[in-house]
C-alpha cells in the first residue's frame, strides 16, 4: 500500500471505523532510524489502533527502528516479507526474504526483545519457484518459534521475476485453502489472510477459516464498506458512520494540513471513491479530481463536492 496508507488515508478510515487495525506504508528501517521521523513515522491519536509496518533485513536495525516505532505509540510493529518491488528487490528484503525463513525469525526474535507491543509479520504464499506448501510453513514456522504475535499472509505467490508490483498484485493465482491449511497447523496462533478480499461479505467467508482479514485496495477504493466493519465484524450495536460528519471530520482535518502548509489534495485523493455507485458520485469525483488540485484549494472544496451526493443528482454522461 505504497503511496496509499499515509497518515491522510488512515485519519479518513478512521472516520468510517472505530476498531478495525490500520496499517502504514511499509517504513524502511533505516529510513525510520536516519530519516525525518516525524514526517515518516508521526501519525494523529485517533489513528488508533494502527500498525507500524517495517521493511528490511538486518535484525539489529529492525529491532531499532521498531522500538522507535513503539516510542512514538504505535500499537503494533509489522515486519512486511511480501512486497515484491524493485526498490525492495534491490535492498533484498520483502518478498526476498521468502528465501530465508531462518533470517525472519532472527528479525523477529530482535524486535520482540525490543518492544512490548506485538509484533506480527505479513508474508506471501512464496516467491518465484518455491512451492508454496513447503515455503508457507517455512516461514510461520520460524516466525512463530521466534515469538511473532501473528501472521499476515498474502494468499497469492510473488515473480520476482517477469512481473511489475501491480501484476504481482493481479496475476498470479490466488489459494486461500493454502492459508487455511497453515491455520489448521497452528491452531493457537493468529493467522490472518489477504489478497483480493473484495467486501464485507467476503471477509467474513475467511473468518470462517481464520482469525482475521485484511482489506487493501477494496477499502481503498470503495472506503464505505470499511463502515460495515464495527457492526458486521465486531458486533458492535448502533448506527454505520453518518456520511455528513465524515466530510465534516475530514475538512477540519484539510485545514488543520493546510494551515501547516499542505495542500488540499493530499487529503482528497484518498476520498474519491467514497460514495461509489450514489446519485451524485460523479460530480463529486469531479470536483475533487479538478478543484481539489488547484493551488490555494481550501475545505470549502470538499463540502462543496459533498453538496453533489446531498443533492443526489448525476450529470448525465458525456
Amino acid at each position: 500500500m505504497m503511496d496509499w496508507t499515509d497518515r491522510h488515508c488512515r485519519f479518513f478510515h478512521r472516520q468510517l471505523t472505530r476498531r478495525a487495525l490500520l496499517h502504514t506504508e511499509m517504513v524502511v528501517a533505516d529510513a525510520a532510524i536516519h530519516g525525518r521521523r516525524e514526517h515518516l513515522l508521526g501519525f494523529d491519536p485517533v489513528e488508533h489502533p494502527v500498525a507500524l509496518q517495517l521493511g528490511g533485513a538486518d535484525p539489529a536495525r529492525l529491532a531499532e527502528a521498531a522500538r522507535i516505532g513503539e516510542a512514538f505509540g504505535y500499537d503494533e510493529i509489522n515486519l512486511n516479507v511480501g512486497c515484491p518491488s524493485d526498490r525492495v528487490q534491490s535492498g533484498t528484503f520483502g518478498a526476498c526474504l521468502m528465501r530465508t525463513p531462518a533470517l525472519v525469525g532472527d528479525c523477529v526474535a530482535a524486535m520482540k526483545a525490543a518492544v512490548a507491543v506485538p509484533v506480527t509479520v505479513k508474508c506471501r504464499l512464496g516467491v518465484d519457484e518455491q512451492d508454496p506448501e513447503a515455503a508457507l510453513d517455512a516461514v510461520a514456522d520460524a516466525v512463530f518459534a521466534a515469538g511473532a504475535d501473528g501472521l499476515w499472509v498474502h494468499a497469492r505467490k510473488a515473480w520476482l521475476e517477469g512481473l511489475s508490483p501491480k501484476e504481482n498484485r493481479e496475476v498470479p493465482p490466488l489459494d486461500y485453502d493454502r492459508v487455511y491449511r497453515l491455520k489448521m497447523r497452528w491452531p493457537d496462533r493468529f493467522v490472518g489472510i489477504n489478497g483480493g478480499i473484495g467486501d464485507i461479505d467476503e471477509a467474513l467467508a475467511h473468518l470462517a477459516h481464520v482469525d482475521g482479514a485484511m482489506l487493501g485496495r477494496a477499502a481503498y477504493h470503495t472506503p464505505a464498506i470499511v463502515a460495515e466493519v464495527d457492526r458486521r465484524i465486531c458486533g458492535e450495536a448502533g448506527p454505520i458512520a453518518e456520511m455528513k460528519a465524515v466530510i465534516e471530520a475530514m475538512a477540519a482535518h484539510a485545514g488543520r494540513h493546510i494551515a501547516a502548509g499542505g495542500r488540499l489534495a493530499h487529503v482528497t485523493r484518498h476520498m474519491t471513491g467514497l460514495f461509489h455507485g450514489r446519485p451524485g458520485a460523479r460530480r463529486y469525483r469531479q470536483i475533487l479530481s479538478t478543484e481539489a488540485t488547484r493551488p490555494g484549494a481550501g475545505p470549502d472544496v470538499l463540502l462543496r463536492a459533498f453538496e453533489a451526493i446531498e443533492g443526489g443528482v448525476e450529470e448525465a454522461a458525456a
